[in-house]
């Protein structure tokens, strides 16, 4: 028998190998499409909370000043009262958070839509399959990848096409990509693989639920459904914290004029104030660079 018709059967070991990188292939499509998820909703977030806060926020951290003068005034006629002088601390606390906030807002982010073109999406795409963390199998490796992961998560969120294709160049002429390894590192190497993205994959999960569950989240639902059926909740609330104002300025220039006029004050409370949210971490980590 000749042996150039002699086929090599594959080991047990190239078997596995090859049933893994398949599997591995799988869920490695499935995480960028979740990262790419994930990032969309954390910039639409960003729009939403910039939106409100010029629309409802901005009148918000109005009247809490307001109220914070109030307060202050009630304490200035009582000078020995302890209550008073705790709500006049928490009030003026209150306003000059609600005002820093505020401050933040830009109205060119308020007139920023997010809506990355397709281009900008493919490329994303394709560099988080190359680079997302969860593929390396060494520490090091792994902290380098999401270093250039948080690089492309705000260029995606900025719509930055010039500077993700700057790291896909970047990536593509690393040196340290080419390796070579044995069979047997391969398998171990790809089922450490596959176990790190289906970690990420549950991380994803959770951190998607947990989004849903924040105040800002579910304050957006309300929005986008009341929008449908043909009402602007934002300007109801709105129009009600203006209502809200006018009310405190009259209470202020009363106790100003008549110091008799103070009395015992009920709490005011708003059905939603964003100066007060429960923010997720990575929304909080943005607040602090960007958006």
């Amino acid at each position: 028998m000749n042996s150039q018709n002699l086929i090599k059967e594959k080991t047990p070991e190239e078997f596995e190998l090859e049933k893994k990188r398949k599997l591995f292939a799988r869920l490695e499509e499935r995480l960028v499409v979740r990262e790419q998820e994930m990032a969309d909703i954390r910039a639409e977030l960003k729009e939403f909370e910039v939106k409100y806060v010029m629309t409802v926020g901005r009148l918000y951290a109005e009247l809490d000043e307001i109220e914070a003068e109030i307060a202050e005034e009630e304490f200035r006629l009582c000078p020995t009262d302890e209550e008073v002088r705790q709500r006049a601390e928490e009030a003026r606390r209150r306003a000059e958070e609600s005002a820093a906030h505020a401050d933040e807002v830009s109205w060119q982010g308020c007139n920023r839509k997010y809506n990355p073109p397709p281009d900008v999406k493919k490329t994303y795409h394709k560099l988080a399959k190359l680079i997302h963390p969860d593929l390396a199998t060494f520490i090091e490796e792994r902290e380098r990848r999401h270093t250039i992961m948080a690089e492309l998560n705000r260029a995606y969120e900025n719509g930055d096409e010039e500077k993700m294709q700057k790291l896909l160049e970047d990536w593509q002429y690393n040196a340290d990509l080419v390796k070579g390894n044995s069979i047997g590192d391969d398998l171990i190497r790809v089922i450490r693989q596959i176990a790190q993205v289906k970690k990420r994959l549950k991380d994803l999960k959770t951190e998607m639920e947990e989004f849903e569950k924040t105040e800002l989240c579910q304050l957006r639902e309300k929005v986008e459904s009341e929008m449908r059926e043909g009402r602007n909740l934002l300007d109801q609330m709105a129009n009600r914290a203006e209502s809200h104002i006018k009310k405190a300025k009259r209470r202020l220039e009363v106790l100003r004029q008549d110091p008799s006029s103070i009395g015992v004050r009920k709490k005011n409370h708003f059905p939603f104030n964003i100066f007060h949210l429960s923010l997720p971490d990575s929304l909080k980590d943005d607040e602090n660079g960007k958006c």
